[in-house]
């Protein structure tokens, strides 16, 4: 059973529609309790980072979702779900984050050609082997749509990078938690087949 987390943003649906096409049991849920007892968590995210860990901390979440990662229990951050984990951001002021990873949320540099967002396909740079790109290639392309980045204070968390006027961070893991700046859900063949690779954590 794979548990995505419903606090009012994110790309919940499409999110649950591929892991079921995948096989695997799926349920959206804004449930506290739910949350807590879930075999595997999915943290996804579309939006402000501000309004997000508003959301996440006026639903009960934070703690539920601490002691799941504390567990080594499996967890997937998406987009703003990677960010999120994150001490503090500086999207349009400075917050701060869940604290699970030490670092912050910048955004990308301004450059003369370079288009912020960073939208559309790009390929990954696997700085660390990572169970969920078992079975895809090394040249394959994900679907990314972002202003802002994260900056890990510890490079041992980066499974992957990328690029975009900069090199940065597209995927951390530390355990079984793993988190990813693009969206496997939207990634068509090579994303479900990271999603499939999480669901068989």
């Amino acid at each position: 059973m794979i548990t995505i987390i419903d606090y009012g943003m994110g790309n919940l649906r499409s999110v649950q529609k591929a892991c079921e096409k995948l096989g695997f049991e799926a349920v959206v849920s804004s449930n506290s309790d739910e949350i807590a007892a879930a075999e595997k968590l999915i943290l996804p995210g579309v939006g402000a980072f501000r309004d997000a860990i508003a959301h996440l901390q006026d639903s009960g979440f934070v703690e539920p979702i601490k002691d799941h990662i504390n567990a080594d229990k499996p967890l997937l951050g998406i987009c703003l779900g990677l960010q999120l984990l994150f001490d503090r951001s500086y999207e349009d002021g400075e917050y701060e984050g869940l604290g699970i990873i030490p670092g912050q949320v910048v955004r990308f540099p301004s450059q003369p050609g370079l288009k912020v967002p960073h939208m559309g396909w790009n390929k990954l740079q696997v700085k660390q082997e990572t169970p969920l790109l078992n079975g895809i290639p090394a040249d394959a392309h994900f679907y990314f749509v972002h202003s802002y980045y994260v900056v890990p204070e510890d490079d041992s968390v980066l499974a992957a990078t990328s690029e975009h006027g900069v090199e940065f961070c597209a995927m951390i893991r530390r355990g079984n938690l793993l988190a990813t700046q693009f969206h496997p859900e939207k990634s068509q063949r090579v994303g479900l087949k990271l999603l499939d690779n999480f669901g068989k954590l």
